[in-house]
């Protein structure tokens, strides 16, 4: 059995966030999804879990749900296969309710290229393409 990765993300609308979550390309599986929780698949191995905010809270029963719109706890960078696909997925994320904005990481956008995209919530993504081939001529272009 292969290993698998689940990440529980809090959303105030689970309805909203699949279909924001289906525009971004991942998938949904209805066998594990209801009212209160849509699974996403992003691969085999790496799922989505849209929780609404008061059954996520229900994980964490001592802490406060944070709010993504005001507060970060996590970056969940996920990789893509080009330049193009990256560019795409930022579209998608704005026309349906999110946003997105680019860092300056300092690293050629020959070697990586990525941007920060917020999900209606304010959650984080960060959709990445790394040239596994990339070499500098001159080692001052890399991180």
């Amino acid at each position: 059995m292969s290993k698998q990765v689940f990440i529980n993300v809090p959303v105030s609308d689970v309805t909203k966030a699949t279909v924001f979550y289906e525009a971004l390309g991942f998938t949904k599986n209805p066998d594990f999804s209801d009212e209160n929780a849509s699974s996403m698949m992003w691969s085999e191995d790496i799922v989505f879990m849209l929780l609404s905010r008061d059954f996520y809270k229900r994980f964490i029963p001592n802490k406060d749900v944070a709010e993504p719109s005001k507060q970060s706890g996590v970056l969940l960078a996920l990789s893509l296969d080009s330049k193009e696909a990256v560019q795409a997925f930022a579209d998608a994320a704005k026309a349906n309710g999110g946003n997105y904005y680019k860092v300056d990481m300092g690293a050629s956008e020959d070697m990586m290229f990525g941007y920060e995209v917020e999900d209606p919530d304010g959650n984080h993504l960060e959709p990445v393409w790394m040239n596994a081939d990339f070499n500098p001529q001159n080692p001052s272009e890399t991180f």
